[in-house]
């Protein structure tokens, strides 16, 4: 019985409309791509084929991660090759029911290799457009700050963004968490909300609930990414439960880079329990195992999550989102109309 409720809800998730809030489109290179494009664009890989691209995604913590990560954009130099990468991520989401997305990309893992910052943002809207036209799919663009880099890198990369910033909506931060707190990009980030972006930056994942309270206190973000070790501090979690701030939580992320060793342990449960707007996202899908149906259902199922909490799920990918009002309340209304018809 167990194993059939398990079944009818990881069916009714993957079939629901919904948001993804926390990807980055780096981490959706799939190998078969990654070949194609090392191959067109005439850039050695140190892999001899796709099966070896897939056998060097084993790894074991977020450091080890990203050396392949930043080793798999060495392919990205022109505006149709973000295009295609973006594209065949939208075709994955929508076929994964998303009808709205939040894209990360990180702009200095290209510039600081030659390649123009128009390409990158160019190809990457590009596709963005197509998919609202030919897919349904909604969406906005984040830029990230690599935090590992220094604050004045972050603020060179601010100055290259003026001339698109009709086209970005948001600004984040990623990379390495540890060592790398977010007060140390303070300046950039008030830049941005003078600017009027969204801010968004990844906290509490590897890094102490300090960190997360940086973030929402220094660079005033409206969203924080992952945020797991919020559940360590019992004011941290009342605040944010208060202040509605969503996390963009990523299980399968949380698995393969160790920040859970089960995901019997994930504390998404403990997030909602505790009032938290909380949400599924797949980070890095190429690399870590799924896209954000895979998602869902891996948690569904090691916590055997009841319907409340799915339909929470659902509901907190677009409460979470940086939709305008009228788009949101439409998008909530197309996941009632679905779930009250399962």
């Amino acid at each position: 019985m167990t194993h059939r409720t398990d079944t009818n809800l990881t069916n009714l998730a993957a079939n629901a409309p919904k948001a993804e809030l926390h990807l980055h489109i780096e981490g959706s290179f799939e190998p078969e791509l990654m070949f194609e494009m090392a191959r067109r664009n005439g850039v050695k890989l140190p892999f001899a084929s796709v099966e070896e691209i897939r056998a060097a995604y084993d790894f074991s913590n977020l450091q080890e991660f990203l050396d392949i990560y930043y080793q798999g954009m060495s392919v990205l130099l022109c505006e149709q090759d973000f295009y295609d990468l973006t594209w065949a991520y939208l075709t994955r989401a929508a076929a994964d029911n998303v009808i709205h997305t939040e894209i990360f990309f990180d702009p200095q893992g290209h510039t600081e290799r030659g390649v123009k910052f128009a390409d990158v943002v160019g190809g990457i809207s590009r596709a963005l457009e197509d998919a609202k036209d030919k897919l349904g799919i909604s969406s906005k663009l984040i830029m990230c700050f690599l935090r590992h880099l220094p604050e004045s890198d972050a603020l060179q990369t601010w100055d290259e963004a003026q001339p698109f910033l009709s086209l970005i909506d948001g600004v984040g931060l990623d990379s390495s968490e540890v060592g790398h707190p977010p007060s140390k990009f303070k300046t950039v980030f008030a830049k941005a909300k003078a600017a009027g972006l969204h801010l968004v930056a990844h906290a509490g994942e590897e890094g102490p609930p300090e960190y997360v309270w940086q973030a929402l206190d220094d660079l005033q973000v409206d969203r924080i990414d992952h945020g797991n070790r919020s559940l360590e501090d019992d004011k941290l979690v009342t605040q944010l439960a208060s202040t509605g701030i969503c996390l963009t939580v990523c299980p399968l992320s949380n698995l393969k880079l160790c920040v859970v060793d089960d995901m019997k342990e994930h504390p998404i449960r403990k997030m909602l329990d505790a009032g938290l707007c909380a949400m599924i996202n797949s980070d890095d899908p190429s690399y870590f195992g799924g896209y954000v149906n895979a998602n869902y259902t891996a948690v569904i199922e090691a916590l055997d999550l009841n319907r409340a909490e799915v339909e929470t799920l659902l509901a907190n990918s677009f409460t979470g989102s940086f939709m305008d009002a009228p788009a949101k309340g439409q998008a909530l209304s197309k996941l009632d109309a679905y779930l009250s018809g399962v």
